[in-house]
């Protein structure tokens, strides 16, 4: 008679060989698999370190500004030589990295957070970095979303004898 040990452990062998189901795997969706690479990655590079935001800002008719995205990064104890933003192709990279103290410091206790992070986005084709501001310990990074123009495109038939 098998124990519940070894029935969780014959469950757990089955769940191995299966073929793994993703939304991505419907035939009407064609063309996908970087995107569900993409998703993949970014599932496994986040550490939850720093906290951040993201806010939806409206269109300010007076200023002009169109609908943007903040995003907002806890960044305290980090100057801005410290930050490095970047985007490659469609993805928005936020590097901290402290330099050294000089001379040692003898801590009785050492609860402030001074390690290095890498916090990844990625962004929507079209999607533009517009500014980045750090102030009071916050890092703002705005993104835009210029309108794409629309566009309809026949497609001639071919048809052969």
């Amino acid at each position: 008679m098998l124990t519940e040990v070894h029935k969780l452990s014959l469950a757990a062998k089955d769940m191995e060989t299966m073929t793994r189901v993703t939304p991505f795997a419907s035939p009407l969706l064609l063309g996908f698999d970087a995107m569900e690479k993409t998703l993949e990655r970014l599932s496994k590079i986040n550490d939850g370190y720093p906290p951040y935001n993201i806010e939806r800002l409206r269109a300010d008719n007076v200023t002009g500004e169109p609908d943007r995205l903040r995003i907002t990064l806890a960044v305290a104890g980090f100057a801005e030589d410290d930050l490095d933003v970047t985007t490659e192709e469609n993805q928005l990279t936020i590097r901290g990295r402290q330099a050294a103290e000089p001379g040692e410091r003898e801590y009785l206790h050492r609860g402030i957070a001074s390690r290095q992070f890498q916090r990844c986005f990625m962004l929507a084709d079209g999607m533009v970095v517009t500014a980045a501001a750090l102030k009071n310990g916050l890092l703002s990074i705005d993104l835009v979303r210029p309108e794409p123009a629309k566009m309809v495109r026949k497609i001639n038939i071919s048809v052969s004898d």
